[in-house]
């Protein structure tokens, strides 16, 4: 680990510690390539880890172009899951403990077996057959994040600091998990078919298809697993995995009443105080 690293990681870690608005990172440390930025992660995870738990999962952030092109990048990123911050549905938050709290609604996973390269098929990259027998169960989630109160108009400056901050990620809410996955959804699709609701205070704000993740949702976990092989590990069996929102974020204030409805699912619940 550079000290270059661990400097932009200690400066992030205060930043939240301050609840400060998200600024540019000051230019002595700020990363220059998405390697310099993915070392600055590590480094940031390894110190969250003190407080909020080890890192016992994975998210994917910028699953589509058009978000990818709004901070600057060509590609989906990936962040850490901590233990301390994966509770189970229904949960609450306070508002005042993030900058401002974003929420997104996703597809979880919790993995088999280790996903390390494949070997054997004729390439060492994963694709959706390969993680196919990986996954031991689906689960809807809500994922908590911080932006921070970014300014979106500008964050095509700091698609790298964004990858460095671990993807903004506060924290997943889980429902229950279902073994028996593969009967879920269409002959054709199987969950890259399940339709996916969020609501506010039992008003609809949003609504998607896990074919909205990269394709299928197999698809993301397989974008995951060659992410986390490129950065020289894999994702373990028993990690989870949240693999990117079937519906826009949403930015919920104090007193709102969260419910996400993934088809074929017990709804889960989050509360914002």
């Amino acid at each position: 680990m550079t000290s270059h690293a661990e400097a932009l990681a200690e400066w992030l870690v205060q930043q939240h510690q301050d609840r400060a608005p998200l600024r540019a990172v000051p230019g002595d440390f700020a990363p220059e390539s998405r390697a310099q930025a993915v070392e600055a992660q590590q480094a940031f995870v390894h110190i969250k880890a003190q407080y909020c738990g080890e890192a016992i999962g994975w998210k994917i952030a910028l699953a589509t172009p058009v978000m990818q092109a709004m901070v600057g990048l060509d590609a989906p990123i990936a962040g850490r899951l901590h233990s301390k911050q994966v509770i189970d549905s229904p949960a609450k938050t306070e508002s005042a403990s993030y900058g401002r709290l974003l929420v997104e609604f996703e597809i979880a996973v919790r993995i088999a077996s280790d996903l390390k390269p494949p070997r054997g098929r004729g390439t060492s990259r994963h694709d959706r057959y390969s993680v196919l027998d990986a996954v031991d169960a689906v689960a809807p989630a809500m994922e908590l994040a911080d932006d921070r109160c970014a300014d979106y108009d500008k964050m095509a400056q700091h698609g790298l600091q964004l990858l460095a901050d671990n993807a903004w990620n506060e924290g997943a809410i889980l429902g229950r998990w279902r073994r028996d996955w593969r009967s879920l959804g269409s002959a054709n699709e199987g969950i890259g078919s399940l339709s996916g609701t969020a609501l506010i205070n039992d008003e609809v704000v949003g609504q998607g298809y896990g074919r909205d993740l990269m394709g299928h949702p197999l698809e993301a976990l397989a974008w995951l697993a060659n992410e986390a092989n490129d950065r020289g590990t894999y994702l373990c069996k028993g990690q989870i995995a949240i693999l990117g929102s079937l519906v826009r974020s949403k930015f919920p204030n104090p007193g709102d009443r969260l419910k996400f409805e993934l088809e074929g699912f017990e709804p889960i619940y989050l509360r914002i105080t």
